[in-house]
């Protein structure tokens, strides 16, 4: 999976203070989602003052929506094709990517009445 992170913490306006990578794989509990929109909100400010990540890499972005892509082997409030909006879980991966690994306790069903941008925006 194709995710965009930082690596060290650098300006945002530092031409190489984000850079594209390979995202972790999901777990059991976990949905894959296509993600269709992120929002940037202040927790992701106050991540990227934090010091140089321990893995290497840190996505940002926590609230999204998208389609559900594939489930794990224990997933049982979702399926494939499903439209989804959540805040994702700090500790894992950000939002900011093609593909996102969310834990589906922490996902509900988006509202058919509005837009992927604005469930993003209403985590």
């Amino acid at each position: 999976m194709k995710a965009v992170s930082l690596s060290e913490y650098l300006p945002a306006d530092v031409q190489d203070s984000l850079v594209a990578f390979d995202a972790p794989k999901p777990g059991p509990r976990d949905l894959l989602v296509a993600v269709k929109a992120a929002s940037i909100n202040p927790v992701d400010t106050k991540v990227r003052r934090n010091g140089v990540p321990e893995s290497g890499h840190r996505i940002l972005g926590y609230d999204a929506s998208g389609v559900v892509k594939g489930v794990g082997d224990e997933v049982t409030l979702f399926q494939p094709g499903d439209e989804v909006f959540y805040a994702g879980d700090i500790g894992r991966p950000g939002t900011n990517a093609e593909f996102h690994a969310v834990d589906e306790r922490l996902v509900d069903p988006k509202p058919h009445a509005i837009s992927f941008e604005e469930a993003a925006s209403n985590d």
